[in-house]
């Protein structure tokens, strides 16, 4: 026993290093093409460097390298792109180098404002995005879903050292289930059992913290039984957090119900150390005034989120983000 012990230790060490050695071959690659892209932007711009001039490098590369990929023509104007994008962000430069060239690429190609690269640069490195689930949360607008949710903080929760760093660590007011590929007409139990069949791709969409505890989670109160639909520990948070689903529009006994939950969580589950319990109600739809009504006079630390099925569109996001800028100015 004792020597398997030592043997598991050479493991982690030999992993901890492939790891390392990756991280500073990765950081060196990406330094290669910034500094790729400096040079050729430079001579596109200060010579008569021209498309022909560009075609004629490829050749060379080719010949002499021969293996290298992603030295084409549409690969060296993409690190001209790479360089320009970022060469004057004293904050966002020094980050690039923490992903892979693909993901890179990927955010690159699939944003607009230097804002939200950034937002999606913070985002891959804290939770070591691969390249799918970095296109998955592009495709579903992870950024302006995050913007829209400023006002669904709850105040019971102390905010995570380094959230503004940490982009995933808030509660959404919308979340985007188009994985889950559920009929037009689906209960409440078929949700259910979607988002558990597709649990990898639910905690992706709340968020790498949430770590999942059950389904139909059993607590008994005054000799009775009652099932919480799903159940979760955030790291983040270090708590437990409940979810409610309900599949039509969001009603105020909901969150007596909720309440009733956390109380019996805090009671009879949480551990020492650890925080007040935390609901998540999701929901098809929502009104704003009669969600208002319903929290004025609570203190419950309960999230009311909305959920989609397919894809959200763009465009609606964006106007919801201007109507909401809008009344954050008038505020002021």
């Amino acid at each position: 026993m004792e020597k398997e012990l030592e043997f598991k230790e050479i493991i982690n060490i030999i992993q901890n290093h492939r790891q390392s050695a990756y991280r500073k071959i990765n950081e060196e690659l990406v330094t290669m093409y910034f500094e790729i892209g400096k040079y050729l932007s430079e001579k596109v711009k200060s010579e008569d460097w021209g498309s022909k001039a560009i075609d004629k490098l490829v050749l060379i590369i080719k010949s002499q390298y021969p293996y290298l990929k992603g030295f084409n023509r549409a690969g060296l104007y993409r690190m001209i792109q790479f360089y320009e994008t970022y060469r004057d962000n004293i904050i966002v430069s020094p980050l690039v180098t923490q992903l892979s060239w693909t993901n890179n690429l990927l955010i690159l190609q699939g944003t607009k404002t230097i804002e939200e690269k950034e937002f999606y640069i913070r985002l891959c490195i804290k939770n070591n995005y691969s390249k799918r689930e970095l296109h998955r949360q592009i495709q579903s607008h992870y950024y302006e879903r995050f913007l829209l949710s400023n006002g669904n903080a709850l105040e019971s929760l102390e905010p995570v050292v380094g959230e503004e760093d940490a982009p995933n660590t808030k509660i959404l007011d919308q979340y985007s289930l188009e994985f889950l590929d559920l009929p037009n007409n689906y209960k409440e139990k078929d949700l259910k059992t979607a988002i558990t069949s597709n649990l990898k791709d639910f905690i992706l969409e709340i968020g790498k913290d949430f770590s999942f505890v059950g389904q139909e989670y059993r607590i008994q109160v005054g000799g009775r039984d009652f099932y919480i639909d799903l159940l979760f520990y955030n790291r983040a948070y270090s708590c437990l957090v409940a979810f409610e689903l309900k599949i039509g529009e969001f009603e105020p006994e909901y969150l007596s119900k909720m309440n009733f939950y956390l109380e019996a969580l805090d009671r009879q589950e949480r551990k020492e150390g650890e925080n007040p319990s935390v609901g998540i109600i999701l929901c098809s739809s929502k009104n704003e005034t009669i969600v208002e009504y319903a929290q004025t006079r609570s203190n419950s630390p309960t999230a009311i989120s909305t959920y989609e099925t397919k894809l959200i569109d763009k465009k609606l996001l964006q106007k919801k983000l201007i109507e909401y800028q809008k009344a954050f100015d008038d505020k002021d």
